[in-house]
């Protein structure tokens, strides 16, 4: 495999340079806002509570970090390393929702993330790698948002509605990169800097829906 090796997955970028996607570049900055709003939000969080949020704020400027360098280079080593941000954050999220709002004890909560791991890697493995443009791949991780959104509300609805929010805007950011490649045409620009701004608040409205967990489950226990 050649890391190097060049990648034009989306409209904008029609050839190399750093800034050959100029939207899908600049459009990142909405990771790094949101990412320093969760970490306000932490500093006045629950003892507990607040390293998990500043743990959140800083994959979530790491998610923007990687996708910045991917949308400057366009090589597979970047690609994996935006593919990897994104994958960690959903995993010690993962954990953390079960933590802070399910009441899982910690070896539990880290073997589900294990599970969706290897249920995620097999999903990406056995789906065509051009489905939905590529958004296939997080089929998996709409499904699993729509099951922790599904027990939040039943036992904590101020979280589980901020989170439903969150998924429904998801399936938004979903439709827009799925859609970047076939405007290509009508629409050069393309609508894959959509998905950006979309997913930095979906990541920040999840995260900060932990705040609203249940009282005196694991929300104030330490990391």
């Amino acid at each position: 495999m050649d890391l190097n090796a060049p990648l034009l997955l989306y409209c904008e970028r029609i050839g190399p340079g750093l800034w050959a996607e100029p939207l899908n570049v600049v459009s990142n900055a909405g990771y790094f806002w949101f990412a320093w709003k969760l970490g306000a939000e932490g500093a006045a969080a629950a003892p507990g509570l607040a390293g998990r949020m500043r743990l959140l704020a800083l994959l979530i400027a790491l998610v923007g970090t990687a996708s910045v360098a991917f949308h400057c280079v366009a090589t597979r080593w970047a690609n994996i390393l935006d593919v990897a941000a994104i994958g960690l954050f959903n995993l010690v999220y993962l954990v953390f929702f079960l933590r802070v709002i399910a009441g899982w004890p910690r070896r539990a909560a880290v073997a589900a993330a294990a599970g969706f791991l290897l249920c995620d890697r097999a999903a990406a493995a056995l789906l065509p790698a051009g489905l939905l443009n590529g958004s296939a791949f997080y089929v998996p991780t709409l499904v699993a948002l729509a099951v922790l959104t599904a027990h939040a509300l039943r036992v904590a609805p101020v979280a589980g509605r901020m989170m439903r929010a969150a998924a429904l805007v998801f399936v938004l950011a979903l439709a827009a990169r799925t859609a970047d490649l076939g405007l290509c045409a009508a629409w050069p620009w393309g609508t894959h800097f959509v998905w950006h701004l979309l997913t930095a608040w979906v990541l920040y409205r999840l995260a900060s829906a932990l705040r609203f967990g249940v009282a005196g489950t694991p929300a104030v226990r330490s990391a």
